[in-house]
């Protein structure tokens, strides 16, 4: 931690009745809600040696505590990032003082990052946010707890606090947030199709819904990519459910079990139903014979993969509330299934 004294602000926290045995469960139940601290940056306040009791520096996360103690805790004021705010148009479905949901447009970046250093998201909500960003980490920034590809429309929730962050990223990692996607897929993924029946890590469940289930891992040749694998990797889980039927295209509803890079297209290429415009993950695959003129120009022109996060839900990270979000389809994807069922 830095030594310059004028950086920190001291948080003096009375430990209530009945405490927990361990210190850091009873600062974590204890510490005023206004701070925004979680329990893992408590935990790492505890190891920087931020925190004291009557002076005496305390380290022990297990350490006894007893009603009416007093701790105080050296916290350094959040800095200003390096990433410039930029007065970027959002479309918010919903904010308060902990988190900010966003329905994101296709073609913007979530995070900064090599290629990108601006015109992102995180930009965007510098810029919207101001000063309601209390810290994540301490640091004035949104807490990403999840992304979506530049090239993927829909919703995606970020953290204003660093409580927030953590309690949010909690349910993501625990996958009790309820992510749904709607995507356009070259061909149709029917139950009673004997090709996909002998795809390895596919079956089938009730409904016709397709379950794909492997491990994913960067592509040996080309890092920006994944790859299915069987040997090694992350397990993903992935639910697609057939909505509409187009003859050589279909509109599918994806529901994440986890949550892993690219995982939908991955997922959807490797059962043989690669995502309409992913040119990542489809290749230079064409439209279906199937499809009428209008509708193979449609497909075969469309400039992004056809996958839009449409439905989010979640718990609050204060008071526990259940939490849940629709996005329409933007214009382009629309348009697209208006193409396919003139066709069709």
């Amino acid at each position: 931690m830095s030594t310059d004294r004028a950086a920190f602000e001291t948080l003096s926290v009375r430990i209530g009745a009945n405490p927990p045995a361990r210190l850091d469960k009873a600062l974590a139940r204890d510490v005023p809600e206004a701070a925004s601290l979680s329990r893992t940056r408590l935990a790492r306040l505890l190891a920087e040696g931020a925190i004291t009791r009557g002076g005496e520096v305390v380290t022990d996360p297990k350490a006894r505590v007893d009603e009416g103690d007093v701790f105080d805790i050296m916290l350094e004021a959040a800095v200003e990032v390096d990433t410039v705010a930029q007065d970027i148009p959002l479309d918010v479905v919903f904010e308060d003082a902990a988190l900010i949901v966003i329905n994101k447009p296709a073609g913007m970046v979530v995070h900064p990052a090599p290629g990108s250093p601006d015109g992102t998201l995180v930009n965007a909500l510098l810029h919207h946010c101001g000063d309601s960003l209390s810290g994540i980490g301490g640091e004035k920034r949104p807490g990403i707890v999840h992304r979506i590809d530049k090239d993927t429309s829909g919703l995606l929730v970020v953290a204003k606090s660093d409580k927030a962050h953590h309690a949010l990223a909690a349910q993501f990692e625990k996958h009790t947030a309820e992510r749904a996607y709607l995507a356009v897929c070259h061909g149709v993924p029917d139950a009673g199709d004997p090709r996909l029946r002998g795809v390895k890590g596919a079956s089938f469940e009730g409904g016709g819904v397709l379950k794909l289930t492997t491990q994913l891992a960067r592509h040996r040749t080309d890092r920006q990519r994944q790859a299915v694998t069987f040997d090694g990797g992350r397990h993903a889980v992935t639910r697609a459910r057939l909505v509409e039927d187009f003859g050589g295209a279909a509109l599918i509803e994806c529901r994440l079990e986890t949550g892993r890079t690219h995982q939908i297209r991955v997922h959807m290429s490797h059962s043989g139903h690669a995502l309409v415009g992913d040119t990542i993950y489809g290749g230079r695959r064409k439209a279906s014979k199937l499809l009428g003129p209008k509708a193979t120009f449609a497909v075969d022109g469309f400039p992004r993969q056809a996958l839009h996060a449409a439905v989010l839900g979640f718990d609050h990270p204060e008071d526990q509330t259940p939490m849940r979000f629709e996005a329409d389809l933007p214009t382009d994807m629309q348009d697209l299934l208006t193409t396919l069922r003139s066709g069709a």
